[in-house]
């Protein structure tokens, strides 16, 4: 039996209400609130939260000595077509090098890294 259910992933970041702007457009969904605490409530999936973080560094990716923390792996039909989604809407890409994989990594108008996957 489990100790607990999940609630929320959050992320930190400068500014919640941008960063849960750039999700919404990714993934679809609402975003609530305003101010240091922003949700996007993702139909049908597990919801996200932003938290103001002043200060907030990115993590570095990859980086041997810095630890990413944490990414998410979105699922896409098309690599390319969301791709170009997501640099359009800030997202910038850290690995290029084999555009032949099922994946690829970029990070967030924040900096925290996550994956398009093809499903």
């Amino acid at each position: 039996m489990a100790l607990a259910a999940l609630g929320v992933v959050v992320l930190d970041c400068p500014d919640p209400g941008a960063l849960a702007g750039f999700y919404a457009e990714v993934l679809g969904g609402s975003v609530e609130g305003e101010g240091d605490w922003v949700d996007l409530k993702v139909p049908g999936g597990q919801s996200l939260a932003f938290q103001a973080a002043p200060g907030h560094v990115a993590p570095a990716w990859p980086a041997s000595g810095h630890s990413q923390q944490f990414h998410l792996d979105l699922t896409v039909d098309d690599l390319d077509e969301a791709e170009r989604g997501v640099l359009a809407l800030g997202a910038k890409p850290l690995d290029t090098d084999d555009r032949s994989r099922g994946w690829r990594v970029y990070a967030d108008p924040a900096g925290h890294p996550f994956c398009l996957c093809r499903c």
